[in-house]
C-alpha cells in the first residue's frame, strides 16, 4: 500500500448520543460529514435483536454510511461464553465487519494468572466462531480490563494469538500527551480504530481542539504506518448533538493535516 492509498475513516460511536435513537445517530452523522458508525450494543443494537441489527443496516446504507463495527459489551473471560453467539448474530445481521470485546473485568495488576488464562481462552473461542462467519474481534482499550496498558494489551494479544483478534485504542487517563502517543506507538502494529475524545485529567469532558497537541501527534503516527484506520468520535460535552458537527469538522483538520 503507498501512503495515497491509505484512508483514515471519520466516523462516530453511537454511545456519542446513547439517549437518541438509531435514526437520529444516523441523521447527525450524515449532517456532520462523518461516513462510518460504531453501533453499541448497550441500546441501539441490543445482542441477539437481529431485527433490530437489519433496521440499523438498512437505515445507515439509505444515508450513505457505513457500519464501521459492532461495540458490544461481551466481556471475554468474565460473562458465559453463551452470550457471544447472540452478540455475533447482531453484528452479522448489522453488516459489521469487526466486534469490539472486553478483556475481563479487572485490571492487570489486579487479575490473577488463572484470570488471564479465562480471557485468552474465551477470546480464542469467540475469534474462532466470529472467523468463520468473516467477522474480527477487537479488545477495547480501557482500565478496568487487561487491556489497561500497553505491556499486557501486548501480552494479552501475544498468548490469544488469533489473526481475528485486534484492538482499538484511546489516550489512557492521566497520561500526558508525549506519553499517551508513545503508548499508542506500542500498540500500532494491533490497532485497527482509535477511539477520539479529549478528557483531561480524568473524566472531565473538553473539546478535541483542547487537546490539540496530542491528537495531531497520533494522526501522525496513524499516517506514518500507511495502513487504513477508523478515527471514531466518542463522546461530546453533554452528550449534545448539537456539538457532533463542530468536534466532526475538528476530526476532519486533524485527518488531512500532513496529507498535502
Amino acid at each position: 500500500m503507498t501512503a495515497t492509498d491509505q484512508v483514515l475513516h471519520s466516523g462516530m460511536c453511537s454511545v456519542t448520543l446513547r439517549r437518541e435513537p438509531a435514526l437520529t445517530v444516523l441523521d447527525v452523522a450524515a449532517r456532520a460529514g462523518l461516513r462510518r458508525v460504531e453501533w453499541g450494543g448497550d441500546v441501539h443494537v441490543p445482542p441477539g435483536d437481529t431485527r433490530a441489527a437489519a433496521l440499523v443496516r438498512a437505515a445507515s446504507r439509505d444515508r450513505g454510511v457505513e457500519v464501521a463495527s459492532y461495540g458490544s459489551y461481551y466481556r471475554a473471560g468474565s460473562d458465559p461464553a453463551d452470550d457471544f453467539p447472540a452478540v455475533l448474530a447482531s453484528a452479522v445481521a448489522l453488516g459489521a465487519p469487526r466486534i469490539r470485546i472486553w478483556a475481563g473485568t479487572l485490571g492487570s495488576a489486579q487479575a490473577s494468572a488463572d484470570q488471564r488464562r479465562a480471557v485468552v481462552r474465551a477470546t480464542r473461542a469467540a475469534a474462532k466462531r466470529a472467523a468463520d462467519a468473516g467477522v474480527t474481534l477487537a479488545f477495547e482499550y480501557h482500565s478496568d480490563t487487561l487491556t489497561d496498558t500497553a505491556d499486557s494489551a501486548l501480552r494479552l494479544l501475544a498468548d490469544v494469538d488469533h489473526p481475528a483478534v485486534r484492538t482499538y485504542w484511546q489516550p489512557p487517563l492521566d497520561l500526558p500527551d508525549a506519553a499517551a502517543v508513545d503508548d499508542l506507538r506500542q500498540m500500532l502494529p494491533w490497532a485497527d480504530a482509535v477511539h477520539v475524545f479529549s478528557w483531561w485529567p480524568r473524566y472531565e469532558r473538553l473539546p478535541l481542539t483542547a487537546r490539540d497537541r496530542l491528537w495531531r501527534d497520533v494522526f501522525a503516527e496513524l499516517r506514518g504506518t500507511g495502513r487504513d484506520f477508523d478515527a471514531l468520535l466518542e463522546f461530546v460535552i453533554d452528550d449534545d448533538p448539537a456539538r457532533v458537527a463542530t468536534e466532526a469538522a475538528s476530526l476532519a483538520q486533524l485527518i488531512t493535516a500532513g496529507s498535502a
